[in-house]
């Protein structure tokens, strides 16, 4: 079953999704020039999906693919970072790759 979609998603949210502290969402901002999540009258960084897939991209160069923040950066202004579509793609494989793990480990 599909997750609710929301307009918007509080810091707590995405960093819990995207298995980061708060604090990296805000370093990020810094970092990166297109990571602009909106904010609510009481100063709350609210993000829209586009927002999140940004991060997305941004946690599979450092995290996975090993890349320094500058280089992370300057692969996604020269455009060669992977397009949203293929990190659709590499989120639904480890999805099934997590089933078919505890489908294993059931058997």
């Amino acid at each position: 079953m599909e997750e609710d979609k929301k307009l918007f998603y509080r810091m707590g949210e995405v960093a819990e999704m995207l298995a980061l502290k708060p604090s990296v969402l805000r370093f990020w901002e810094t970092e990166f020039d297109m990571l602009k999540p909106r904010k609510n009258g009481k100063g709350d960084r609210l993000y829209a999906e586009e927002d999140i897939q940004q991060l997305k991209v941004i946690r599979h160069l450092v995290k996975e693919k090993g890349y320094t923040l500058q280089g992370a950066n300057e692969l996604i202004k020269k455009g060669g970072a992977l397009p949203e579509k293929e990190m659709g793609v590499v989120e639904q494989l480890k999805k099934v790759r997590a089933f078919l793990v505890e489908l294993k480990e059931q058997l």
